[in-house]
């Protein structure tokens, strides 16, 4: 039993004996340690003040992974082996500024310079992350961050002075496909000079050492999991050994066992991410917090034709990770594709990418189950017809998720395993709609109207929030599938399976509409069915008394459903040729006219664009020189560097 925490702190080895399992590392850093960049702002990983770089060495391929976090959520004893970094870390006057650090100051973009650090660690976390890809080689002086990626590296991080522009424009002049002409004020050219990448501090790729070699030997493991075994005992002034417990099983039977042996499980706190600190304020003090991170089974993937089962021990940064890599290896089915590439696109907007960075899996949709969190995820997961394995007491459960989130709320020795995403490889065809009328697959053959061979899957996810990107949550999440066929008497396309998922409405849980579904099943789309559809809609999906903003609520429910299912009005003739190759989203649907329609909310067809295309234009002249040019304010290098 290992009884000391070791970490490193800006390549600084530390070894900890006796810590408060409860011990953020932000109050680590702020009293423990010389480095005040990282700040608490918002105490729920909605600022981006407190970032840090955190950074895990993998013994086996020699690898560092690098993660920016937010170090008012992240608890210190989840860092055995790890190493930290703050903007510190990565230059500082007495070893030089790093050249984010130089770009920031000269670009004006920092002010007051309480959030500047965390806006370097993200910055760097982005660039490290390009840079370590396998896209081609830059020009020298430039990175692999494409301009799309420096728009949205700081998507999180909250700064209430410089408006974004400058900051932005700090982390695009590290891109190769920006144009210079694009940046604005800075302070390495004049007014009417040309600004090239010569004129800019240089910026050398992994010139930051993340990971110091004294804490790589310590890191060796014997085993597969003994790197993260960390048992700690914590005694306060008084010295009483039952003060505190750190606690790492490597099993999901030493859990269970462990979980079984409490008589009170309000005193245990399983931790993956501890991201609900974050949103569930005063939790109350926990005798023993286990870490259930290093547990083979919730680290699981397996994959199949049906589907993809992944452990609910991974976060959701990860989880991403892995569906893009089930993309790629299905990249000649596209009919199974579609579902994940859906369910990616929307974890992308949901929380910050240094959330989604340590939030788990398996937390999000316990904390959904049990505390009526207004989860994305419980959403989308259950509009894609997915399922849980949970582990209680009494054995091994499989349930769907619309069974797992109905049930009454878990108890403590209840954990989620893992969950199934299925994909579609062919949906079998209803045998009768309500009227008793044959349901087939289809096609359209030669521009004819003859039925035969082929079926339609319908996927797309949708999301409102107050902005679309960051950690916000929504007013209104919703996820749709449906399954198109033809009706053999009548030769229309009709809705077979349907799935039309709803949440964060005002609702203690994630719902299926189900009486929508039912009164769609076996219909063809006019404007009469949908109108109806809608009018049930209405009388589903009903805030419960409080909720904010319960009619705009509503009217966003309503507009989702109609922008699913508007693809397929057609006339009462002829089917919609538009469904003619294979299973699309609604939004890559073709009007007869030509134009395609274009979904708001997650559109798979649009491809990333500039979020700032304003020029910035400023006057100046001799007057009252120097007042007005552009000089670079003194302190903006150490503000940005946290060290001012």
């Amino acid at each position: 039993m290992k009884q000391k925490l070791v970490f490193a702190v800006n390549g600084e080895k530390k070894e900890v004996s006796n810590v408060d399992p409860s011990t953020t590392l932000l109050e680590f850093l702020r009293t423990q340690t010389p480095y005040k960049g990282p700040k608490l702002g918002c105490g729920e990983g909605g600022c981006g003040a407190c970032l840090v770089l955190i950074s895990k060495y993998n013994p086996e391929t020699r690898d560092v992974e690098e993660l920016s976090v937010s170090s008012c959520l992240t608890l210190l004893c989840s860092l055995h082996n790890c190493s930290i970094t703050t903007s510190e870390g990565l230059g500082n006057q007495r070893d030089g500024f790093h050249s984010i650090h130089q770009r920031i100051a000269g670009f004006h973009a920092s002010q007051c310079g309480f959030c500047t650090p965390g806006m370097c660690i993200s910055l760097y976390s982005s660039l490290s992350k390009a840079d370590k890809s396998s896209r081609p080689e830059p020009p020298p002086g430039f990175s692999k961050l494409t301009v799309s990626e420096a728009e949205r590296a700081i998507a999180g991080n909250l700064c209430r002075c410089t408006g974004y522009r400058p900051i932005i424009d700090a982390g695009k002049s590290f891109c190769s496909d920006v144009d210079m002409e694009d940046l604005g004020l800075n302070s390495f050219c004049r007014k009417g000079e040309t600004l090239d990448v010569s004129k800019l501090p240089p910026y050398v790729p992994n010139s930051v050492c993340t990971f110091p070699e004294s804490l790589k030997n310590v890191a060796e493991p014997t085993d597969e999991f003994r790197e993260g075994k960390l048992n700690l005992v914590y005694k306060s002034e008084w010295g009483e050994p039952e003060d505190g417990y750190w606690i790492t099983p490597t099993s999901l039977v030493e859990l269970m066992e462990m979980l079984r042996s409490e008589e009170n499980g309000n005193k245990v706190k399983l931790v993956a991410g501890n991201t609900s600190a974050g949103y569930y304020k005063n939790q109350g003090s926990y005798q023993k917090y286990i870490d259930i991170r290093h547990i083979p089974e919730l680290l699981m993937i397996k994959r199949e034709k049906e589907g993809i089962d992944i452990g609910a021990g991974f976060t959701l940064s990860k989880v991403i990770e892995l569906l893009e890599e089930e993309i790629s290896l299905r990249n000649k089915q596209n009919e199974q594709q579609l579902v994940f590439k859906k369910v990616v696109n929307h974890l992308n907007m949901v929380a910050s990418k240094f959330v989604r960075n340590m939030a788990s899996l398996g937390g999000n949709l316990i904390m959904a189950q049990r505390n009526e969190f207004p989860s994305d995820i419980a959403t989308i997961l259950l509009g894609a017809c997915s399922s849980v394995i949970i582990q209680t007491p009494r054995g091994t459960l499989s349930l769907s998720m619309e069974e797992f989130l109905g049930q009454p709320p878990c108890d403590p020795q209840t954990l989620l395993v893992s969950v199934r995403i299925p994909s579609w490889s062919g949906v079998p065809p209803l045998s009768k709609t309500e009227g008793g009328s044959e349901l087939y697959p289809f096609s359209l053959n030669n521009g004819t109207s003859e039925l035969e061979g082929a079926t339609r899957l319908m996927f797309e996810t949708y999301r409102a929030a107050p902005y679309p990107l960051g950690g916000a949550l929504a007013y209104v999440n919703a996820a749709f599938m449906a399954e198109v066929l033809g009706n053999e008497s009548t030769g229309e396309l009709v809705l077979g399976h349907l799935s039309l998922a709803f949440g964060a409405y005002g609702t203690k849980q994630a719902i299926r509409a189900r009486k929508v579904e039912e009164y769609l099943k076996g219909k063809s789309i006019t404007p009469s069915v949908l109108l109806e559809a809608i009018r049930i809609l209405k009388m589903t999906v009903v805030s419960i008394e409080g909720t904010s903003k319960p009619d705009y609520r509503s009217s966003l429910a309503v507009g989702f459903l109609f922008d699913f299912f508007s693809p397929l009005i057609t006339s009462s003739e002829k089917p919609n040729k538009s469904f003619i190759n294979g299973p699309v989203s609604a939004t890559s649907l073709l009007h007869p006219n030509g134009h395609t329609i274009s979904n708001g909310c997650n559109s798979e067809s649009r491809k990333p664009t500039s979020g700032i295309s304003s020029k910035q234009v400023v006057e100046i002249h001799n007057d009252h020189h120097p007042v007005g040019y552009p000089t670079k304010k003194v302190s903006a290098e150490l503000q940005a560097s946290g060290t001012s």
